[in-house]
Formats: structure tokens, sequence, C-alpha cells
């Protein structure tokens, strides 16, 4: 038998030891559980710290095995990024706020997505804010939101001309970029060449033989519309030709459609220029219900290029927007005034280009 050991002397006023916790298990108390550190994924991975932060950011510069071999020790560890620790540290939240006051546009949505998708690579996410009436006290809310969220910038993709108001200021504070406005001499402005894109479309059926073309322009509200019904006017003015009485729709098929019906009645409409490929649609319904055969007796062409339109009967002649390459550009933007800390001005424009399709064609000879 063992000798019994002699208990250690402990002075009468002492306390007793605590029990330890146990290690391990559901039954380890929250309170005593160490958070697990991006130098614990590094040791059981077998890698740098650096490197468990580059993955854990969504950082390219990672061979597949090691980034696979990070992310099986963070799930191994339980390990989540601290991301207000980093904020505290590197003086960003790598977060890019966005503003948008509709997602049922093509624009605004597939904008929304591309500008997602190329924050994701830059190690980026974005917090989307939706305004539902565009007004400068919502605006102002929305930006103050933002700040509540903690945003390294801001990307306002306008449907109105709420930003060119002068008397609308957003907060000196924050980067700004800005879709689809001419605020150029205020903030950092990304848009595609909308004017340019109309152009094309005009002189098109200028250059087939149409005497003039009829619009179909966007909502009054819209900057957008504005300078695709601006342009329209100024191709044909340049080109010496009779300008039509404008017609007005507010984006969707069913507008198209409406007005559609009322120009398949005019002799002498031949051609038409449509503000987006939606009222397109709705123009080409028309012309089938009311007998007119398209492009054989008319002609069409929409603006957006969005996917359905070479499904269209016939496949629509449009203007391409790349919105992938808009998204990219805010990114940009943001991100160089966020890392030189400086406030930028001026407008990049996006080039637009004539996808040429079967709706368009000579007029009929009379």
């Amino acid at each position: 038998m063992s000798p019994t050991r002699p208990e250690p002397s402990r002075d009468a006023t002492e306390p007793p030891p605590a029990a330890e916790p146990a290690e391990t298990g559901s039954d380890r108390p929250r309170a005593h559980r160490r958070r697990v550190s991006m130098a614990d994924v590094a040791r059981l991975a077998g890698v740098s710290a650096q490197t468990v932060s580059r993955v854990s950011t969504g950082h390219p510069g990672v061979v597949a095995t090691t980034r696979e071999q990070v992310i099986a020790a963070m799930r191994e560890l339980g390990y989540r990024p601290n991301s207000a620790a980093r904020a505290l540290k590197y003086g960003e939240f790598r977060t890019i706020g966005v503003i948008t006051f509709t997602l049922s546009t093509t624009g605004n949505s597939r904008t929304v997505e591309a500008i997602a998708t190329h924050a994701a690579r830059e190690g980026y996410v974005i917090t989307l804010i939706p305004v539902a009436a565009p007004t400068h006290d919502r605006v102002l809310g929305a930006f103050t939101r933002l700040g509540e969220l903690a945003v390294d910038a801001v990307i306002v993709i306008m449907e109105v001309h709420l930003l060119d108001a002068s008397t609308v200021l957003l907060p000196p504070d924050v980067h700004v970029v800005v879709v689809d406005s001419d605020a150029g001499e205020r903030y950092r402005v990304v848009d595609t060449n909308q004017a340019d894109g109309t152009r094309q479309a005009v002189r098109h059926l200028l250059d087939l033989g149409h005497r003039t073309v009829w619009h179909i322009a966007g909502p009054q509200e819209s900057y957008a519309g504005e300078r695709r019904s601006a342009a329209w006017r100024a191709a044909l003015v340049d080109a010496g030709r009779e300008v039509p009485p404008l017609r007005r729709g507010d984006w969707s098929a069913e507008a198209g459609h409406r007005i559609g019906l009322d120009l398949a009645d005019e002799p002498d409409c031949t051609a038409v220029f449509v503000a987006n490929d939606q009222m397109a649609l709705g123009v080409l319904r028309a012309m089938h219900e009311r007998g007119r055969v398209v492009p054989r007796d008319i002609s069409v062409v929409g603006f957006d290029d969005i996917a359905e339109s070479g499904s269209f009967i016939p496949p629509l002649t449009t203007v391409h927007q790349d919105f992938a390459e808009v998204g990219r550009r805010c990114v940009e933007a943001a991100l160089q005034q966020v890392r030189t800390g400086t406030a930028q001005t001026g407008t990049t424009l996006v080039p637009t280009r004539l996808v040429v399709r079967d709706s368009t064609a000579p007029p009929p000879s009379r």
C-alpha cells in the first residue's frame, strides 16, 4: 500500500481552491472559453498568421491547397474573423455601403450584382440600404444608417435627379461614388455613355433609309431617360430630320404596349427608338396585334441589351450597356478614395455599343 501523502499546509483564512471547469465538451462554461485567435489557426494549419488573414479576407494570392488547409483549421477550431478588431487595427471595415432607390429596373439590379461581385474580389462585402422614397431626408437617413453600420465608402445608385439639386449635400466625411447622375463636379460619378448609345441607335435607323425616328422615353424624373431623349432629339436635329412628338413611358412592358398601339396607327411611323428593352417588348406585342410586321413594316430599337432581348420575336436590335464594368469601376473608384483618404470628383463613362439583330430593316417602299 502506498504511503499516505500529507496534504500541504494552508492558512486557515485562505479559501479552498475553486473546482476547475471541464476543459472540453459542452459542460465548459462559455465565460471561461478563450476566443480562438488567428495565431491558433496558423499553428494548426502550419502557416503564417498573414496567410490566415489573407484567406479570411478572400485575398486571391493564396495557393488553393493552402487555402483549403487554412479553412479546414478554421472549421476545426470554430474560428471566426473579428472584423471589429481588424477595423481598429487597420482603420477600415472592408465594407461598402450601397444606397439604391429601386431594384426593379434592369440597370439597378445588374449594377448592384456587379458591385457585390467586384467588392468580394477585393475582400470587401456590401451593405445594401434601399430607399423607398427618394427624398432629401431619406437619403441623409440612409447615410446615417450606413454610418452606424460602419462602412468605408458609399455607392449611390441614382434613378432620379435628387443628387443634382443644389439643396442636397451628402455628408462630407463619407467617400462617395454616384451612378447615373451629372453630379461629377461634387462627387465621383460612374455611368454608361448613354448619349453615344442613343446616337448609334438613331444613326443606324437613319442609315437604313428611315426619314425620321420616333421615340418612347423613360419617366421624366429619370436622369437616364432624360439623357436618352435629349440625345435622340439632338441626333435628329443634327441630321436635319423632323423631330416627331415624344411619347413617355414608365420603363414597363405595359407602357410600351399602350404607346405602341398608338404608334401602330401612325402611318408615317416606320422606326421607333425605345428607351429600354422592356418597353420595346411591349411595342413588339402591340405591332403584332395591329398587324404591323417587325421589321418589314416598322423597325424597333431598344436600350439595355437585357439577357432576354435576343429571344424576343424578332430578336431585338438594342444598345448594350456593360453593367459589369460599371460595377467594377464603382468599386475601384470607391476603394481608391478609401486608400488615399481623399475625396474625388469627375465622371467616368463606360462605352456603349449597338447590337444589331432582326428587329430593324429598311423602311417599306411606298
